[in-house]
């Protein structure tokens, strides 16, 4: 660590309310604390620690992994694949199902909508992006929760 960056951290410590401060760097480790004026300033050079030693004998039982029954498979196939065309999240964002807080919602399981009706909102960066049905049909499922965060891609209704 050079010199200007450590005399810039101790100035900062110094003018400000932080009692101690440690940042560790691959040069370094540098740990500054303010207390009286007779207290210390420590710095202090990478330190190699030995990996600790079992000091019991018994060692742990090993995993054995299960492999799951073709039953088990096909369930969870169809779990994780629901029946229809899936409206996926096309934005990072927040999950709303109406409007606002005191809105109906705009769509619940079993409403009819048309391709292009505005079926939530995606709150992203503080702008309430309108999110529309790609494809006319029944709302089967409603995958996200409204007021969570959604990713790109993520599922969000099905239609059937």
């Amino acid at each position: 660590m050079d010199l200007r960056k450590l005399k810039t951290l101790i100035d900062l410590v110094s003018d400000s309310n932080v009692s101690e401060l440690e940042i560790t760097e691959a040069e370094g480790k540098v740990r500054i604390v303010k207390s009286g004026p007779s207290q210390a300033m420590h710095i202090s050079q990478p330190a190699v620690s030995a990996a600790p030693q079992a000091t019991s004998s018994l060692a742990p039982a090993p995993i054995v992994p299960v492999a799951p029954t073709a039953g088990e498979i096909a369930a969870a196939t169809a779990a994780a694949e629901p029946e229809g065309h899936v409206v996926k999240s096309p934005m990072v964002g927040t999950f709303y199902r109406s409007s606002s807080p005191e809105a109906n919602s705009y769509v619940e399981v079993g409403s009819q909508v048309k391709e292009g009706q505005t079926i939530c909102i995606i709150e992203a960066m503080k702008i309430l992006n309108e999110i529309e049905a790609d494809k006319s049909g029944t709302i089967t499922q409603i995958v996200a929760q409204n007021g969570q965060a959604v990713e790109y891609g993520a599922p969000l209704f099905v239609i059937a």
